[in-house]
């Protein structure tokens, strides 16, 4: 009992100091360690910084800044299920505008152009035909209806005798009058009911006439579609796209659906490299900024670019949706018959010198 308050006194503060010193000393050793990783390459994020810290390198992918998609022509008035591919141009050759890139197989195009212009001409000759009809029918009409004027003439100048003739010979002329006059208006009537049906009948047909001349149009408009020319200079890429059951890129021979992307011209004078950026690395980045292009396919090839847009709204992160990716492009400057669109490609963002905004806005 009595060692307890030496137990409470001395023990305890050799104790206190003991704790103490390991303390300090871990501080010591761990400021040590630390000490060459913060001279080094500063904090990490999704890409990867120089060891200086003056260059970003981000991952992205080359693009054509001109280019124009290639697809299967759609047929006016007509269903078809696929167009069988007769010409092709080769994937990476270099074509000029206006040269042929594809010829689908046109029969069935011409074969309805030449059965619709016989349908035409044949309709356009009803027309006329109906139209000769109607006008030897109207001239037959307006000469009935003269000789029933002439007939109503007669009639009259005989009832101007009925004073002087017998009563049976006037009641007679009365009745000639009658009937003379009756008739042409009967036949007055019937002129212009004619000339409607007449004008009716021509009128049908120079409908169906129209409606096959448009018909024969479209054909002849679909059998020019069936060949495509080039839009612009440039290089052909064939799309890869789902053709009889698997995945592959188009040839002769091969049946292709309207409306089906397959091709495209890409003029690769003038490239660029979309990339992804996180909102980190995102706020070291201003329009205008140098960079080089490393193409991880041609690793000796290095190419002079700068940064040309910057997305003002990002998307959500591949693995979180509080961490936010914006896109950027870097226009290329060169060119090199190697430099293709859909390269992967390694851009180095020159950050040395430069002051860092919000947003990497000015």
């Amino acid at each position: 009992m009595g060692g307890g308050p030496w137990f409470k006194g001395p023990l305890r503060g050799m104790i206190v100091v003991a704790v103490v010193a390991l303390a300090v000393g871990a501080l010591l050793l761990g400021g040590i360690k630390r000490k060459p990783w913060s001279n080094g390459s500063g904090s990490q994020s999704s890409n990867s910084r120089a060891a200086t810290g003056r260059a970003l390198r981000l991952k992205g992918t080359t693009a054509a800044v001109q280019t124009r998609a290639i697809l299967a022509p759609l047929l006016a008035g007509e269903q078809v299920g696929t167009l069988t591919i007769t010409k092709l141009a080769q994937g990476g050759s270099r074509v000029k505008r206006g040269d042929l890139l594809v010829e689908f197989d046109r029969q069935a195009q011409a074969r309805d152009f030449i059965d619709k212009q016989a349908e035409h001409s044949k309709l356009a000759d009803q027309v006329l035909e109906e139209q000769a009809k109607e006008n030897a029918a109207r001239a037959k009409d307006e000469t009935e209806i003269k000789q029933a004027e002439d007939n109503l003439s007669k009639t009259e100048l005989e009832m101007q005798k009925v004073e002087i003739v017998s009563r049976i010979d006037a009641e007679k002329a009365q009745e000639d009058l009658d009937e003379a006059t009756a008739t042409l208006q009967q036949l007055r009537e019937t002129f212009g009911l004619k000339r409607k049906a007449a004008q009716a009948a021509i009128r049908i047909l120079e409908i169906q006439r129209d409606r096959t001349r448009e018909t024969m149009l479209h054909a002849r408009a679909n059998s020019e579609l069936m060949q495509i020319h080039s839009p612009i200079d440039g290089v052909v890429v064939l799309n890869t796209i789902w053709k009889q059951g698997k995945m592959g890129e188009v040839q002769e021979g091969d049946q292709v659906r309207p409306g089906v992307p397959f091709m495209q011209v890409v003029d690769p004078s003038r490239m660029e490299v979309r990339a992804p950026v996180n909102q980190e690395d995102f706020l070291s980045l201003q329009v205008g900024q140098t960079a080089r292009v490393h193409l991880d396919a041609y690793p000796e090839l290095v190419f002079p670019a700068r940064l040309e847009e910057m997305a003002p709204i990002g998307r959500d992160g591949d693995f979180s949706s509080k961490l936010r990716i914006f896109a950027v492009v870097f226009s290329i400057s060169g060119s090199d018959t190697r430099l293709m669109p859909d390269l992967s490609a390694a851009v180095d963002v020159d950050l040395a010198g430069q002051s860092t905004t919000a947003g990497g806005f000015q």
